[in-house]
């Protein structure tokens, strides 16, 4: 039997919203605890689901505590809960990430949201090569249906030293390589959710065989593991 959502999840990350600061959040901790410990399972068992699919070595439940350092928003909780789950690397490239948000804000979200600079420009020349096995896999009709568009930060013209009149620039241009999928209340709370996400992650599979093949050889081809 799956796990599913325990709907008090929603219920308390509301009520952090509103009463997001320490006391609030100290006298109503073991009732988070509680709620964590559940959506944990949930997590484990989603990353037990993956990998009868895929090769994921390891699932990670952010914590809640906000980084406050850095940034100009001090409310010092998260109003949700995010999980990634990361392929076998170096052989298997990108991750899995899933969102957990009331008001019909949970995601779930696959790709390569920060390459570092040697990946990124691979990834930039082989589009520059040849973007037809790209595009034939994310607009394929199916594929389309599950995850939309391709999205991610990018830069305004091109990267230094490619093209911006390439054709493939709307491509080459990008910093991030993400699909993304929205999810209702009321659709996280379903018992079919997590099916519903693993069927998702699992449609990505084309997405993910290519990239690492790209992330993996050289511009001939060749092997670089």
């Amino acid at each position: 039997m799956n796990e599913t959502i325990p709907r008090e999840t929603f219920t308390f990350l509301k009520d952090l919203e509103k009463n997001n600061n320490r006391d609030w959040f100290n006298d109503n901790k073991g009732f988070f605890k509680e709620i964590e410990k559940e959506v944990k399972q949930v997590y484990n068992q989603l990353f037990e689901m993956i990998n009868t699919h895929d090769e994921v070595d390891k699932v990670k439940l952010f914590r809640i505590y906000r980084d406050v350092r850095f940034s100009k928003n001090k409310l010092p909780y998260k109003t949700h809960f995010g999980g990634s789950f990361h392929r076998t690397k170096p052989r298997l490239r990108g991750g899995y990430y899933l969102h957990i948000q009331p008001n019909n804000e949970s995601f779930i979200a696959t790709g390569f949201w920060e390459p570092n600079k040697e990946d990124l420009m691979r990834i930039r020349k082989e589009f520059e090569q040849d973007d037809d096995e790209i595009r034939e896999i994310i607009n394929n009709k199916q594929f389309k249906s599950v995850w939309g568009e391709l999205i991610g930060d990018e830069v305004k013209t091109a990267p230094r030293g490619f093209d911006k009149t390439h054709k493939a620039i709307d491509l080459i241009k990008k910093k991030q390589f993400i699909f993304t999928k929205k999810f209702t209340d009321k659709e996280v709370l379903l018992p079919n959710f997590l099916n519903d996400v693993d069927k998702a992650f699992k449609s990505i599979k084309p997405y993910f065989n290519y990239m690492s093949d790209v992330l993996t050889t050289d511009l001939n081809g060749v092997s670089l593991i």
